[in-house]
């Protein structure tokens, strides 16, 4: 049961990315709606690719005040940009995923589980 509310968590991120990634894409790239551009699909690609290897799994805090940083510099930079341009967006386009994503945001950093 454990496990079902970690997947759940960090499958309620992936697609909070995946909405912010595709709002910053819409703004910045020219292409045929609700499409990504190949960047962006990368962009998104990774950022998926971290979440689903985050060392800290349901107990996951947000990226940006974890200890461990497990992003590429130039990756974190360019998901600061999305967060940057789609974190305000996400109010007024989808209010309750923009609002959990505040509350997660003030959460503090993941620890690690003694033993690990």
């Amino acid at each position: 049961m454990v496990w079902l509310m970690a997947a759940k968590g960090l499958a309620r991120e992936g697609e909070t990315i995946g909405v912010m990634v595709r709002m910053y894409c819409s703004g910045h790239h020219a292409g045929p709606a609700g499409t990504l551009c190949a960047e962006c699909e990368a962009l998104l690609s990774y950022a998926q690719q971290r979440l689903a290897a985050c060392p800290f799994g349901e107990d996951k805090g947000p990226c940006s005040k974890c200890e461990v940083h497990c992003y590429k510099p130039d990756m974190r930079a360019r998901v600061q940009a999305v967060m940057r341009y789609a974190g305000p967006r996400m109010l007024t386009r989808h209010p309750v995923m923009g609002l959990r994503h505040v509350v997660k945001s003030l959460k503090g950093s993941a620890k690690p589980r003694r033993g690990e």
